[in-house]
């Protein structure tokens, strides 16, 4: 298994994420391209977020920013054009040892900021209602999608689709519940410091 496969820390760490789920594609919106419909869906969408006066361009840097708590690899993966293949490049020496029992919940405290910060994001959610939502993987290379999203098989999507499935809870309930460490948001102690 991959050093960056989350499916593990899933199971250890979040069992009650942890499953395959199966839904007809007539009856679901698929996030694929950020400028697609639906593409508001993405961590990569532009919905810029700002926390304590440091902005986020998307849910994405943010995301990936959370994995660390040492300056050198915040501020290189807030610079990055890409932040999730810079994160890549930092993890295996500088990704927190506590991830994998944050890893959700920074998600869920990711688009719980999205979604209050972003009347496009709000608005889509309520669109899709009645809808499965699901990240479609389909054209990806692996054989397999990641924990995030789902590949269509004939006239089905399946996958573990957690990114679909958080989107799900935070449209049907609001919110999303979750529990960081203290120091989970460190990185903007450091972000903010480079502004002064």
């Amino acid at each position: 298994m991959s050093f960056y496969s989350i499916a593990p820390l899933i199971k250890e760490y979040y069992p009650e994420y942890y499953q395959w789920v199966s839904y007809p594609v007539s009856e679901c919106v698929a996030i694929h391209k950020v400028k697609e419909k639906w593409g508001v869906f993405s961590n990569f969408a532009p919905t810029p977020i700002v926390i304590d006066g440091v902005r986020f361009k998307n849910a994405e840097q943010l995301f990936q920013i959370l994995k660390f708590k040492d300056e050198e690899p915040v501020v290189a993966v807030y610079a990055a054009n890409n932040p999730k293949m810079t994160a890549k490049h930092w993890e295996k020496t500088h990704r927190r040892e506590d991830w994998g029992k944050v890893i959700v919940d920074a998600m869920k405290y990711v688009l719980n900021k999205k979604f209050e910060q972003s009347k496009e994001f709000r608005d889509a959610l309520e669109e899709s209602k009645g809808h499965y939502i699901v990240e479609d993987q389909t054209s990806f290379p692996k054989k397999q999608p990641d924990t995030w999203g789902v590949k269509m098989k004939g006239d089905m999507f399946e996958g573990s689709n957690l990114l679909g499935r958080l989107l799900m809870e935070l449209r049907d309930k609001g919110v999303l519940s979750y529990s960081l460490p203290g120091d989970a948001l460190y990185c903007l102690t450091i972000l903010n410091a480079m502004k002064g």
